[in-house]
């Protein structure tokens, strides 16, 4: 069975042995290869109904990797948090949530990532092209789980922690190291966050 059927087949691969040898593993900073990274989260959302679903989905893919790819799944995603750490997208995270602190603005980028290339590089854009996810059920626009999908198949596959084979002296795209924001709009200022995000203002901001 070749690397993709593992990966994305239905059937489950019954030949790996329940944990994997980290003894020859070095500390990386490399992040998984980015096509890679987004065909597995493009087959989460094709194979999933809700944000439990997409996780379990994303921890199974991903132990189908090695231990060195499943870390750069998580540093890929951490390179693209510190890439959306922007004014902009807080102000669409605190239009579409009614309010969003530093934790919360996390789980938002994530959930932003986990809806897949198009969805993230539209909204780094641009984030008012968020207004494509509006969901009138959603509750909150965030995903937490999805931060640490990595880990938890690479402790399902190793028995080990992922975060202590990160490189940290040489990854440094990553939260704890996020550059300062000089913010472009104010909370108590309705209409600073409508001339950055004016659809979602539109749609989602209650009075």
């Amino acid at each position: 069975m070749g690397f993709f059927d593992r990966l994305f087949g239905n059937k489950q691969s019954s030949d790996q042995p329940l944990l994997v040898d980290t003894t020859v593993l070095s500390k990386t900073a490399d992040m998984l290869d980015e096509e890679l990274y987004w065909l597995i989260i493009d087959q989460s959302l094709r194979n999933s109904h809700n944000q439990d679903e997409q996780a379990a989905y994303l921890v199974k893919a991903i132990g189908q990797l090695t231990p060195k790819q499943m870390i750069g799944f998580r540093l890929r995603t951490d390179k693209l948090l510190y890439d959306t750490y922007t004014s902009d997208m807080w102000c669409a995270a605190y239009i579409m949530n009614q309010g969003c602190s530093d934790d919360s603005f996390e789980y938002f980028r994530n959930w932003v990532i986990s809806r897949g290339k198009a969805v993230y590089y539209a909204a780094k854009a641009n984030p008012d092209s968020l207004i494509s996810e509006v969901d009138e059920e959603a509750e909150m626009y965030d995903f937490e789980d999805f931060w640490y999908v990595a880990n938890d198949a690479f402790q399902q596959k190793t028995g080990k922690d992922l975060y202590d084979f990160i490189d940290n002296e040489h990854f440094k795209t990553k939260e704890g190291q996020y550059p300062e924001i000089q913010f472009t709009w104010e909370e108590d200022e309705p209409e600073s966050m409508r001339k950055i995000c004016p659809k979602l203002f539109a749609q989602c901001w209650e009075q």
